[in-house]
């Protein structure tokens, strides 16, 4: 029961973290629509989001700041190759090419997280991932109109930005899932964010697009994005790579396009045809699948930090206990 209960609570903590995105997707296209560059957002989000995070830590967990100076360099790569790539490629996708083709190619990030599993971890996929896999894919293919001939038309660009934002999305889930089997998730996002935050403030003035006249509307989505649309969800998806690993959270990450088109029919009316609902269904249910017979996985970061934990015959503030 046990088990069970902490695979279905990664599964939750992902489940939210792609229906944050998804949401927070929508207050992007309305900064975009009225006047914002996405590299001026890139910076305002990444740097709320380690100012945000910082003053919570500060305030409420203080011991989760603690890391070795040895892991400056892990925590250096999974802010800039990992964190801060992920978003610059997917935006520079979507400024080549059509939305809907750059979240299916953003959304092949599952197939290199498995491909990494097997080639390089030597780990064997049981054959309901590799269903939920094949699943996730052809219902993303269906959810975003993929089979548009027109979106055939792209420039090879746009395919190499979307193809290098889902190798980003890979490996920050690989990487974070590699730090916190000596970290809490938190600690993990804290020190991604600050080197994301810090790479978005030196290939631009620091801090410039924080002096730009906005409105009180701009602010409040701004503010919306930093916190809600990346602080938590990443925290969220974190802590379901902390529970299920990265190959089964980056499959279930792939509902934020399903969870992007429920808010566009609720909030701004725009209809779902068959095939993008049959899709959506097919993604849920390769989801569900991934709990067919699941155990809780040994390799998991919760419970190789216990091992240690208990190895180490008391706990370590590094570690600290799971969850926020």
């Amino acid at each position: 029961m046990g088990a069970v209960t902490g695979n279905a609570t990664g599964i939750f903590y992902v489940v939210l973290a792609a229906v944050l995105w998804a949401v927070s997707g929508s207050a992007a296209k309305y900064l975009f629509n009225s006047g914002l560059t996405a590299f001026q957002l890139i910076q305002l989000r990444t740097t709320i989001s380690f100012v945000g995070l910082l003053l919570w830590l500060v305030l409420r967990r203080r011991d989760l700041l603690r890391i070795r100076p040895a892991d400056l360099c892990y925590f250096l790569l999974l802010g800039i190759l990992g964190v801060s790539a992920a978003q610059f490629f997917y935006l520079f996708a979507i400024s080549k090419i059509k939305v809907a083709a750059a979240i299916l190619l953003h959304y092949t990030g599952p197939v290199f997280v498995a491909l990494y599993a097997v080639v390089f971890a030597r780990e064997k996929l049981r054959a309901v991932t590799v269903i939920a896999i094949a699943g996730t894919l052809t219902g993303c293919f269906l959810v975003v109109g993929a089979y548009d001939l027109e979106l055939l038309s792209l420039n090879r660009a746009g395919i190499v930005g979307g193809l290098l934002a889902a190798l980003a999305f890979a490996t920050y889930s690989l990487l974070s899932e590699y730090g916190m089997r000596t970290y809490n998730p938190w600690t993990v996002l804290f020190y991604a964010m600050l080197f994301a935050a810090a790479a978005w403030n030196v290939a631009q003035p620091p801090l410039a697009a924080f002096l730009q006249g906005y409105t009180p509307i701009q602010w409040w989505w701004i503010f919306f994005i930093g916190i809600f649309g990346t602080v938590l969800p990443f925290g969220f998806y974190f802590e379901g790579i902390n529970r299920i690993r990265s190959t089964h959270a980056s499959i279930t990450a792939t509902l934020e396009p399903i969870s992007a088109g429920l808010v566009a029919y609720f909030f701004l009316g725009e209809a779902l045809s068959p095939l993008q609902m049959l899709g959506g269904a097919l993604v849920m249910a390769s989801i569900v699948l991934l709990q067919v017979g699941s155990e809780t996985d040994e390799k998991a970061p919760v419970v190789l930090r216990a091992q240690k934990s208990a190895g180490r015959g008391g706990g370590d503030p590094r570690r600290g206990p799971d969850g926020f």
